[in-house]
């Protein structure tokens, strides 16, 4: 049986498809180039590792509006020098995850609207690598590494990660939740990565938080049990749902 909120999903990904088609067919009459939509999502992190993230206008994400698509990052609604808490509860245990709005007000932000919206409710978190790099990644609505809200967002706070060494990156500690993108830069969506263990890149990806002692106790578990497959990069093996999240001020 399929239920209201199956239902109202589905009504909301028709939409954003058709206009998708629309803007689609728009922009081969006018010609315009468009590399950004035909771009793959991979973006290579560190040897043996990618992270996936949303672009703008691309995937199929059945939470986004069209009044957003067209206008963009959501008008600011928080504090901008406030504190609050990113609560991810999930299958596997309660994260919270504690974000500072003087550093990344628009990060912030965009998570106060999408999570409102509830628009992270239900989802699973896709992607784990157990190699070269050690993240778990989330906030793709259609699970495939390939969603987003419609909009971008720019970088925010990457002078706190430091100056890079000879090989061009940084240290991103364990406990920190950064944003995924496309290597390019502001192309944040709604994506994000959960660090479990000290990891090596770029610093290039926004970092807005910083996750409890029992939200990373949580994530290291569902680190250590692996990638499906045997491999180093892939679905996690323990399936990480996220039921519910909310950003609340501090």
């Amino acid at each position: 049986m399929v239920t209201s909120d199956q239902r109202r999903r589905q009504l909301a990904r028709d939409k954003y498809a058709r206009q998708q088609q629309r803007r689609a067919e728009a922009q081969r009459k006018t010609k315009r180039r468009n590399t950004v939509i035909a771009a793959s999502l991979a973006v290579v992190l560190a040897a043996g590792g990618a992270v996936y993230a949303s672009v703008q206008f691309l995937g199929d994400d059945a939470k986004s509006t069209e009044t957003e698509a067209a206008s963009g990052e959501p008008k600011m609604g928080i504090e901008a020098k406030g504190t609050y808490d990113f609560a991810l509860k999930t299958n596997e245990g309660a994260i919270t995850v504690s974000m500072d709005a003087a550093k990344t007000p628009r990060t912030v932000n965009s998570f106060k609207h999408l999570a409102d919206k509830k628009y992270f409710d239900g989802t699973k978190c896709h992607r784990l690598t157990t190699a070269g790099i050690f993240v778990l990644q989330c906030g793709d609505p259609e699970g495939t590494g390939m969603g987003g809200p419609g909009y971008t967002i720019p970088d925010e706070n990457l002078d706190a990660l430091g100056k890079p060494g000879a090989d061009g990156k940084v240290t991103y500690k364990a406990g920190t939740v950064a944003m995924a993108n496309t290597g390019q830069p502001g192309t944040g969506g709604s994506q994000f990565f959960l660090v479990y263990k000290d990891s090596k890149l770029p610093p290039q990806y926004t970092p807005f938080g910083t996750i409890d002692a029992a939200g990373l106790a949580a994530v290291q578990k569902v680190g250590a049990a692996g990638v499906e497959g045997g491999q180093g990069d892939g679905a996690p093996k323990k399936p990480v749902t996220i039921e519910k999240a909310t950003v609340s001020a501090k």
